[in-house]
Order: C-alpha cells, then structure tokens, then sequence
C-alpha cells in the first residue's frame, strides 16, 4: 500500500491517502464548502471513499453526528483510520455498506443533510483498469439514481441534498432529484477558468419543498496566469467571502417563507 498522510490545511487535519487507490480533488473541497451545518443536525456522507468530506465538515463546523458510507472494505477502513488520526471518532462514523441497499440497513427519514460526490461517468466507453479507480470515478457499484434514491430515503422532509456532479449530467440529476420529490433549489456551475465552459456542478436539493431554484454566479477556479482565484484561496483558507451560499441567514428565512 503506497499510503501517505496529506495535510488538509484546516484546523491542524490530516488525510490517509493511497495514489494507488483514489485521492480527492478540488470537487471535494466544493462541495463541503457548499453545506450549510447547524450544531445540532445529522449528517450521512455517501460513497465517502477516503473520509475526506466527513473531514472538512468536521473541520468546518461544530456538527457532532457525522456518518459515512463507503462500499469497498479497505477504504473505508483509510477513512475510519484517518478519523481515528485527528480525534473524530466521537463525531465521526464510517459504515462499509452499499448505498444500493440503504433503505433496508439505514433509519429513514432521519437526516438533516446528505451529501455526495458520485461516479460521474456512465459504464460505458473507456473504464480506468484499475478497480477502485473504475468504482470512484464510473458507475460501476452503483449510478445516479442509487445516490438521489438513498438520499430521499435518508433525509427527514426539508432536509438537504448537496452533490457536486459533471454538467453534461445535469439534466438527468435535476430530473432523478425531481422524481424522489427532492427539489432543486440552487445551482453553482464551476469555470476552469473565466472562458472556458464549466466542467462540474454543485446542486442543493430540499426534500419536500416547493418548486423554485436559485442559479449562482459562476465559480472560476484559475485566473489567467494559472494561480487560483481569490474565491478559491478563500474556501481553503476558510474566509467568509461571497460566491454561492453568501448571506446564509437571509436565504435561510426566504426559504422557509417559500415552504410554508
């Protein structure tokens, strides 16, 4: 096992990763960035491969009942070693399970939020030869639709949904959400840079509530000279800046007065 510990930058947290395996990317920092956590909620993370959304939502809020989901045994063991490594596991919780399977081995109904980085491309054409590899990055264990039907059967009603996915899913992704009654309600496209096309989406979804999405402005990852932008830098070095969920307060009360 080629394992190595990487440094988050954030709040003194480490990671377990194996190269060989699966490491994260800039999609999972996006998508943790995106969550909006209250103390008290409840959290299942599906498809967690090495833990790192568990992780940054950890370091990023003071939730104490985070979950996890990871169908291959060696890495989610990674996950609950690198838990274990940063003193989490009083907030942390790794289950090996398959999410094709979780209304039969879950509670339903129970979850405030529910988030997931899922396989992005269809089984089909080119397949990485490498099995962990083909499992975190095609649907090979499971598609889409396992992901949006698990989450419906997770979340409580008016609980969350928040995935980071590829734009040219995105009407299948908004379709699957509509059909387990989880409304889309904001949408975040992400720019390689300012003009090129984007190359990932961010949806939050409500289960249970009215029609009516918010679209963001763009998020840009590069500037011209290759350098990160100002947003970028700002969601690793944890600074309240505004792109996508800004003003969380005010979008917070206009929902609830959308949803009544």
């Amino acid at each position: 096992m080629a394992e190595r510990v990487d440094d988050l930058q954030l709040k003194g947290l480490k990671i377990i990763q194996n190269p060989e395996a699966f490491c994260f990317g800039i999609d999972a920092v996006l998508l943790a960035n995106q969550v909006r956590l209250k103390p008290r909620d409840r959290v299942m993370d599906l498809g967690t491969g090495n833990g790192i959304i568990p992780l940054l939502l950890a370091g990023k809020s003071t939730t104490a009942a985070i979950e996890a989901i990871e169908l291959q045994e060696d890495m989610a063991d990674m996950a609950r070693r690198s838990v274990d490594l940063n003193d989490l596991s009083r907030r942390i919780t790794i289950h090996t399970g398959d999410i094709r399977s979780i209304p039969e081995e879950h509670e339903k109904s129970v979850y405030d939020v529910v988030t997931g980085n899922p396989p992005y491309m269809h089984c089909k054409g080119l397949i990485n030869p490498k099995e962990k590899k083909a499992i975190a990055r095609h649907e090979v264990a499971c598609d889409l639709e396992d992901v949006i039907r698990g989450a419906e059967s997770l979340l409580r009603t008016h609980g969350r949904l928040y995935l980071v996915h590829r734009p040219n899913r995105l009407a299948d992704l908004l379709a699957l959400m509509k059909a387990y009654r989880i409304e889309p309600k904001a949408l975040t496209f992400v720019q390689p840079k300012m003009n090129k096309p984007p190359n990932l989406i961010l949806v939050e979804g409500k289960k249970g509530a009215n029609p009516e999405m918010t679209v963001h402005k763009p998020l840009i990852i590069y500037q011209d000279n290759g350098e990160y932008t100002r947003e970028v830098l700002a969601l690793y070095q944890q600074e309240n800046i505004e792109w996508g969920h800004s003003n969380e307060k005010k979008q917070e009360q206009e929902e609830s007065r959308r949803n009544r």
